[in-house]
Order: structure tokens, then C-alpha cells, then sequence
């Protein structure tokens, strides 16, 4: 009890400021004004205009990175923080048994060291507009909801162009807001050159692993720093090049080495995936039984075996890092929502409301006949056990181990060589991807999912055929038949493989990989019409929710656009007992000493030293006196705000933002305002480790740290 009060006591006395909790994932370019008039009476200085509008508005220092996470521009040549775990693909990639960056870290002395990446790319939103009656003009109002998503495909690709008439560095994208009842144009440009700058070293960037992923307290150094490059002539998108240079933003967000108190304004921009908040009771209903739950079980299995099979060797562990984190990460989250939609008796909630909504349609007669309660229980009836065998199947082979995500590539588009005019001579190949798997791994893998597959799949009619053959020509050894799979396929050879060729449809891998695609179309098949009209159904449920609080702000799901969300610093208060609102390098250190009952608190002796120093320098907080590593603020994130932003009242960071607290995992589908937190990393713990540990004075000057 004592060590857990180190990262409570020096802030106690500030906990009985009332914390308010707004919640909203809010568009900028028509942020509506009680929203800013909120962010002002919170503490916030800036002028609306600087938020979205202006040249050194704070969303210009915001990214995608990747396509998956989100980052921020923190100095005047390019760089970018996101998260550790958002870098780790790109740390993995580059890491060997003789240099494993992954687990010892990496430092870039110099630009020539910085290490390119693949694939890797940071986008920045330029401009977002409502064409909602742009599209209607053209005749979206008027189609099916089938064919909804050709046509707006088709003047996306209309507009694409026109655009990159005017600017060759312009991408736009057109996405459904409010579950289709609106349509916003997002304007983005573009840097297909990103370069691996710093990483810390895993034990730090990754501690705790999954025993601490989505739990508090917290003491991770999640983040890494890569670094734009841009065409020397022109400061703008460019494919890789040695002659390429940093990219000079017009702007980038300040760093603050001030610090935070309970009850300070809390703003991060960033971009999360997705959120179901209008979701129906019936469709949490669904999300709870037949995804959140198989998803859990079958990763389960699978991370067991990857887990096992990395420790017992070094080169297995650089290969499978970044899978099993992948994996993991909602592993865990499943677990914990349903969990969470247990205990507040979420899907009642919704039903209640459901209710509500359903007298006031009475009274007002808006979308009568189309809005349907009855009719949507009944299609979430008939839908139910079809997602649940479709999750099981997609967490079982899709992609899950090699041979599977080759059959997959085999079947869907892989590049055909050969001479166009003789087709017998055309083949697919595979290149040479040793280095990141393991036969061993991968065979005890597939084996364990096809045996857990068909205990969990009671129903035959999605048993894929080759179950058949399992019992037939291998006797139910699944063992034995991952081998053949493995050892005999040509899908496992990188020589050319000819379509026409005698007996290529008695191969093994081949015979998998059909029957794969055969079952998965069956069940699409049979989810298609009904999951057509539940759309139909769920679009006329926000409609309606919409309308019956036109008198209030609303704001849209998420969906991998740019948002932002404000809240304040503070602690959270479950059973009787306050959280904490921040961790120290002390509570650090004495989970380190804890290595031998939890290797995920391993860190080297460096770090036990960093950590127990007794003096921080200008990286100690004013108040505490003691280098504060993580903090919590009730912002309202999901998956994809990883390495957002967070930042104070006058627009400075103060951190990056990385996981939510695991007692409000349902926040996906419902905010809790009481118990939803947002956890952030300390930008001064990630500064001190620049310094101290890495001795990256270039990059520390380049911030403008001095």
C-alpha cells in the first residue's frame, strides 16, 4: 500500500477539484462555437482561428502516420513523435540478431544515419468540407444504400483528379459522417519519405508488455522520433531519395517543460479509427458475443505459442515482435470491453434509450415506416451467429501464420509474370520473406488454430473442406497435416509457380487456400443482405438521435479522420480509491526490481540508473521536484490516437497520448465520463531519455532544448 501511494501523495490535496469530462471527437473546420466557448471556460487561450484556419494553425503540426496512427511535427527539419508502438514495425524491420534496434534501441548521429522505411508515410490534412448536398445534387439521395459506395467512389475519383490538375501533391478522400447521413470532402497531402531517427530501447518504449497494456498505473516511455524528407527543390512529396532533404514545415508544435496540475486544459488532435457510439443495443449486443469474444479467444491460443516460442530464441523474438504486440493489443482490449459493457450494464442503457427514442418517433412521425425497432431486432437475430463464424474464421487464417496469408495472395490479385501472349508460361512467385517468419512457429500455430477452430465452430456448415481431408488422409492430426502443408505446398517455394502446370490442383497449399476462399465467400454471402439492412436501419437510428437533439452539438463517429478532443489533467476515483493523475521515475524503478517475477519489467542496469537519480536537472517537474513519466487526462481517444498530441491551454505539448485506462474499455461504444482516461507519456521523460540516455544533443538543440 505504500509504494502505491509514491505517485499519489505529492498531488493528493489537489484532488478535490470537480474534473469535468466532455465528451466528443469534434471536426475542426466547423467546430461549433458552444464546443470552443466550453474549451475557453476550461483554460484554453487560443484564438479559434488558430486551431484549424490560420498558417501556424495547430493542427498543421498534426499527422497520420502510416495510415494507422497519428503523430506531430515538432521542429523547423521535419521531425515527428508518435508512439513507440506505432515506430515498431519500422524498428523491427531494420533489426538483426548483430544490430537489434528493436530491443537495444537506436540513435541517428547524423542525417546520413537515418534509416529509411518502406511503405511508410505521414499524411497532413489540408482542408475538410461538407459536400453532403454536393453529392445529393449529383443524385446520391436518390440511390439504394448498395450502391451508395461505387458512386461515391466514382466522383472521388472525379474530384482526384481535377484536383491533382491544380496540385500533383493533393490526395482527397470522401467518408460517410454520422453513420452515412453526411459526407465531408478531406483534402491531404501526402510524404512518402520517412526516416527512423531514435528509439528507446524496448525495455523501456514497450515496459510492462501486456501486463500493463490498458491498465494504470503507468510508466512506459511509448515513443519513437522519425524524421520527414521532402525534395530539395521544392519542400514538397517526394519518393525516397539520398538527394532528398529535411522537410521545413511552416509551423510546428512547441514543446512545454512547464508541466500540469489536476483540473489544467487538455487538448489532443489526432486521428482516432473508429467508434460505434451510435451504435444500437442490438449491434453492442452482437459486438459483445459474436466479435469481441471469439476475437479474444482464438488470439489467445495463438499468442501463447508465439510468446513461447519467442523467448526460447532471439532471432524468433525480432521476427514475431511486432505480430504478437499487434495481436495482443486487442487481445486485451476485447477482454476489457466486454468486461466493461458487463459492468455498466451498457446494452440495458442503450435499450432504455431506445425506448426514449422510440416515444418521440411516435410523437413526431419522423421516419415512420423507415426506422424499424422491431424489424432491426429481428435482422440482428438472424445476423448474430453468421459474425461470430466469420470472426472465427478471419482470427483463425486470415493471414495468421505464412502458408495462410499466401493462400490468401494467391487468391486475391497477386501479380502474374510472363509473357502476356503465352499464358501457359505466366506464374506467380513469392519472395524471399525468411526473415520474417519461423516454419516451426508458423506450424505450431496453424495446427493449434485448426484444432481450436473446430471445437469453437459447433456448426459444420463452416467447416472449410479440408477438414475432410484432415480426417481422412491424416487421421485428425492436425500437427501432421501443418507439416504437409509447410514442407510439400508450392506455395512455401519462392521458384516460380505455373497455373497450368500438371497437379497444380492437388497441391496441398493450394486445396487449403480454395477452400479458404470458398467458405469465406459462403459466409459473406449469406451476411451481405442482412448487414443491408441493418445499415439502412442503424443510419435511420442516428437520423433520429440526431434530430430528437438538433438543440444540442453532435458530433460524428470516428473513422480515421482528424479530430480533436479537450478535456482536463486528473485522477479518476474506482471503489472508494483515487488513481493517481501521474507515475514517477520511482514507481519505475521499483517495478524493475520486480524483473525476476515479471520479465516484462525487465530494463538494463543503464536504465535502473537513469531512473533512480536523484537529481532530473530541467526535466524535474517545478512543483514535485521528481521526473514525472505518464499522466492521465480525461480526453475522449480510441485506437489510431496513438501518438497524438496532447496539448496544454496555449497550444504547447505536453506529451503524446497512448492508451486508455482499462476501466472504460468501452468507451468504443460508450463514454464514460466518470471512469474514461486517457494515458499520456510526459514529454520531459521522453526529452530526459533523449538526453541522458541516448545523448542525442542534435535532435534535443533541434527541439529547442537547450
Amino acid at each position: 500500500m505504500k509504494k502505491a501511494l509514491l505517485f499519489i501523495l505529492p498531488f493528493y490535496l489537489f484532488t478535490f477539484l470537480p474534473l469535468k469530462a466532455d465528451e466528443g471527437m469534434w471536426t475542426l473546420y466547423n467546430l461549433p462555437t458552444a464546443v470552443y466557448e466550453q474549451m475557453k471556460q476550461y483554460g484554453f487561450q487560443l484564438p479559434q482561428e488558430q486551431l484549424y484556419q490560420s498558417d501556424n494553425a495547430v493542427k498543421n503540426a498534426v499527422v497520420n502516420f502510416g495510415g494507422y496512427c497519428s503523430g506531430v511535427v515538432v521542429s523547423p527539419d521535419g521531425l515527428v513523435f508518435t508512439n513507440h508502438h506505432c515506430g515498431f514495425e519500422a524498428i523491427r524491420s531494420h533489426s538483426t540478431v548483430e544490430h537489434d534496434y528493436m530491443l537495444n534501441g537506436f540513435i541517428a548521429n547524423s542525417y546520413e544515419e537515418e534509416l529509411p522505411n518502406e511503405d511508410l508515410f505521414v499524411s497532413f490534412m489540408v482542408d475538410q468540407k461538407d459536400v453532403t448536398d454536393s453529392l445529393n445534387a449529383l443524385g446520391l439521395d436518390a440511390l439504394p444504400i448498395t450502391k451508395v459506395e461505387a458512386f461515391v467512389d466514382s466522383v472521388q475519383n472525379a474530384w482526384q483528379k481535377s484536383i491533382r490538375q491544380q496540385d500533383s501533391t493533393l490526395r482527397v478522400e470522401i467518408l460517410p459522417f454520422y453513420e452515412g447521413n453526411k459526407y465531408y470532402l478531406t483534402t491531404y497531402r501526402d510524404f512518402e519519405d520517412v526516416r527512423l531517427v531514435f528509439a528507446v530501447p524496448k525495455s523501456m518504449g514497450k515496459f510492462g508488455g501486456e501486463t500493463d497494456n490498458w491498465m494504470w498505473p503507468r510508466q512506459t516511455c511509448d515513443y519513437s522520433v522519425f524524421r520527414i524528407y521532402a525534395d530539395a527543390k521544392t519542400n514538397g512529396p517526394a519518393k525516397y531519395s539520398k538527394d532528398n532533404v529535411p522537410y521545413h514545415p511552416k509551423s510546428w508544435a512547441p514543446v512545454s517543460m512547464e508541466g500540469y496540475k489536476p483540473g489544467d486544459f487538455a487538448m489532443i488532435l489526432g486521428y482516432p479509427g473508429s467508434t460505434s457510439r451510435y451504435l444500437s443495443s442490438y449491434g453492442i449486443q452482437e459486438r459483445h458475443d459474436a466479435i469481441n469474444a471469439p476475437r479474444a479467444q482464438v488470439r489467445g491460443v495463438k499468442q501463447e505459442i508465439m510468446l513461447r516460442h519467442m523467448r526460447a530464441d532471439e532471432a524468433i523474438r525480432i521476427k514475431y515482435d511486432s505480430k504478437y504486440a499487434h495481436s495482443s493489443n486487442y487481445w486485451k482490449n476485447s477482454i476489457g470491453m466486454n468486461k466493461c459493457i458487463d459492468s455498466i450494464g451498457l446494452v440495458q442503457q442503450k435499450r432504455d434509450f431506445e425506448v426514449r427514442l422510440k416515444h418521440w418517433q411516435d410523437s413526431t412521425e419522423y421516419l415512420k415506416g423507415l426506422l424499424d425497432f422491431d424489424k432491426m431486432a429481428e435482422l440482428y437475430g438472424k445476423r448474430l451467429a453468421i459474425t461470430r463464424a466469420r470472426m472465427l474464421f478471419i482470427e483463425t487464417f486470415f493471414a495468421q501464420d505464412e502458408l495462410s496469408s499466401r493462400a490468401w495472395r494467391m487468391n486475391w490479385g497477386m501479380p502474374v509474370k510472363g509473357p502476356e501472349d503465352k499464358p501457359k508460361k505466366q506464374y506467380h512467385q513469392f519472395d524471399d520473406n525468411s526473415n520474417e517468419w519461423d516454419e516451426a512457429t508458423d506450424i505450431e500455430i496453424l495446427a493449434a488454430l485448426l484444432k481450436n477452430y473446430r471445437e469453437q465452430m459447433t456448426d459444420e456448415y463452416y467447416l472449410p473442406e479440408f477438414y475432410e481431408t484432415i480426417d481422412q488422409k491424416f487421421h485428425g492430426d492436425y500437427t501432421a497435416y501443418a507439416n504437409a502443408l509447410y514442407r510439400k505446398s508450392v506455395l512455401m517455394s519462392d521458384k516460380p509457380i505455373y497455373f497450368n502446370k500438371k497437379g497444380f490442383y492437388n497441391d496441398l497449399g493450394i486445396q487449403y487456400g480454395l477452400a479458404l476462399n470458398e467458405l469465406l465467400a459462403k459466409i459473406n454471402a449469406d451476411r451481405k443482405q442482412l448487414s443491408i439492412k441493418i445499415a439502412e436501419q442503424e443510419k435511420y437510428l442516428c437520423a433520429a438521435k440526431l434530430r430528437m437533439e438538433q438543440d444540442m452539438p453532435n458530433y460524428s463517429d470516428a473513422n480515421f479522420t482528424m479530430r480533436m478532443t479537450y478535456g482536463q489533467i486528473g485522477e479518476y476515483t474506482l471503489g472508494g480509491r483515487p488513481s493517481g493523475y501521474y507515475t514517477t521515475a520511482r514507481s519505475l524503478w521499483e517495478k524493475m526490481q520486480k524483473a525476476d517475477e515479471n520479465f516484462e519489467y525487465f530494463a538494463e542496469p543503464v536504465m535502473h540508473e537513469l531512473l533512480s537519480a536523484k537529481d532530473f536537472g530541467k526535466y524535474a517537474d517545478p512543483l514535485t521536484g521528481t521526473l514525472q513519466l505518464c499522466f492521465l487526462s480525461n480526453n475522449d481517444i480510441t485506437g489510431g490516437n496513438s501518438g497524438s498530441p496532447i496539448f496544454n491551454n496555449k497550444g504547447e505539448l505536453l506529451g503524446l497520448a497512448f492508451d486508455g485506462n482499462w476501466d472504460s474499455l468501452s468507451s468504443d461504444i460508450f463514454f464514460d465520463r466518470q471512469l474514461a482516461r486517457t494515458i499520456n507519456v510526459d514529454i520531459r521523460y521522453m526529452l530526459y531519455m533523449m538526453d541522458r540516455w541516448g545523448h542525442a544533443d542534435r535532435l534535443l538543440k533541434e527541439i529547442g532544448i537547450q
